[in-house]
């Protein structure tokens, strides 16, 4: 096992005065072995974005532990945790997010130059990466440059640099036609069993969903079933 939720719930505070809040997570426990890939699916407003944000340390849980590796990940200070992120965890949103003023083999490298690395170090290893989600003749080229498609390659790409153990990937082809989600979700999978990184998917398709090795269905922020 390399990642396992136990008992996460989650509550957003609504208004100054409140007691109650927006309870969003009701008590989710789940585990994702080396090399699994989960599929996570609900309606909008189930939860699966928290939990999803939760699992990668980006947030905290109201009540719960996120244990990697059997360690609570929540017993780590900000500063430890932005380390095991950077180290742990690759992030796919539905926006690529990638850096307008820097090429695509830059972006990509962007996560071992936050952990010090030169991009001189680190640049073939990055093109690699992009060459083998098929964009080696896209090395040098800005965001602006690049189709939709594309951009999310190189989102994927990034994630995948520091080598993480977990990707998290959140509507990654939310964005996309049917084509290009089709070829970024085979992409991911492959990559993914490939490298033997355990893969995290949210996602509204339930064509796709089915190809993962497992689905896990939110209702109402708690896993149905």
């Amino acid at each position: 096992m390399i990642l396992e939720a136990i008992n996460i719930q989650k509550i957003f505070p609504v208004g100054k005065n409140s007691r109650r809040g927006l309870h969003v997570l009701k008590g989710i426990n789940l585990t994702i072995e080396v090399g699994e890939i989960l599929a996570v699916v609900g309606a909008s407003g189930a939860g699966k974005s928290t939990l999803l944000h939760i699992l990668g340390a980006l947030d905290r849980p109201t009540e719960g532990e996120v244990r990697f590796e059997g360690r609570n990940i929540f017993t780590m200070n900000e500063n430890e945790l932005a380390k095991f992120r950077n180290r742990n965890i690759g992030f796919v949103f539905q926006f690529h997010h990638l850096l307008p003023e820097f090429t695509a083999v830059e972006n990509v490298a962007m996560p071992a130059m936050i952990e010090g690395k030169s991009f001189e170090r680190v640049r073939d290893e990055a093109a690699q990466i992009l060459i083998d989600v098929g964009l080696g003749d896209r090395l040098d080229h800005k965001p602006a440059e690049l189709s939709g498609g594309e951009l999310q390659r190189v989102a994927v790409a990034r994630a995948l640099m520091n080598r993480p153990r977990v990707i998290l990937a959140d509507e990654p082809t939310g964005n996309l036609d049917t084509v290009n989600s089709q070829m970024l979700h085979d992409l991911l999978w492959n990559l993914c069993k490939s490298r033997r990184q355990a893969l995290v998917i949210v996602t509204h398709n339930a064509v796709l969903a089915t190809k993962a090795d497992r689905v896990l269905q939110i209702i109402d922020g708690r896993v149905a079933g």
